[in-house]
């Protein structure tokens, strides 16, 4: 797995060992920069972060900064050793999804760029939860990027912009509208 573009295009980046992960791959990641356009100045919010390769592309490609936030202690290790690696700074920290969201709620913090990726059996049962707290925390103009297995997609309650299928993964690109 590498930074496909910007800053830091081609380092390497490491994922969690196990299967409790499941890292974007670099073909998908392209593919949905390439459908995003310019990130510049973006404020990121990586949810079920994972690697971090989400957050550490849009950051490679011009986000003024990135929140990386993730339950799994082996998953926070790989994020850090993966920003020591290309000389990055982002938050990261080590939350269930919800009380994040939740924090940065009463936090008055807002997002322009919000990535979920959560544990595909999980995405079925977190659409709602997740659709009832994000609007706090969107940015007006903020889009939100979903991913999950076509077979149990996220559903969000949030205007859909874009859906792309590739393999058995599905993403879509939501607005705060």
């Amino acid at each position: 797995m590498r930074v496909i573009a910007g800053r830091f295009g081609g380092r390497t980046l490491v994922a969690p060992r196990g299967r409790a992960t499941r890292p974007t791959g670099d073909r998908v990641r392209e593919a949905l920069f390439s459908i995003l356009g310019p990130v510049d100045g973006a404020r990121v919010l990586d949810l079920f972060a994972g690697s971090g390769a989400l957050a550490i592309e849009a950051l490679s490609r011009g986000a003024a900064e990135a929140t990386l936030v993730d339950s799994s202690a082996a998953a926070i290790a790989a994020i850090q050793r993966n920003l020591e690696s290309i000389d990055a700074t982002a938050e990261v920290r080590r939350q269930r999804a919800t009380a994040f969201l939740e924090q940065a709620r009463n936090d008055a913090r807002q997002y322009d760029l919000v990535f979920l990726d959560p544990p595909y059996q999980a995405a079925g049962d977190l659409g709602r939860t997740l659709s009832e707290a994000l609007p706090p925390v969107l940015a007006p103009g903020a889009r939100v990027v979903t991913e999950s297995d076509r077979r149990a997609a996220l559903q969000l309650k949030l205007a859909l912009l874009d859906e792309r299928r590739y393999g058995d993964t599905l993403i879509r690109i939501h607005d705060s509208r």
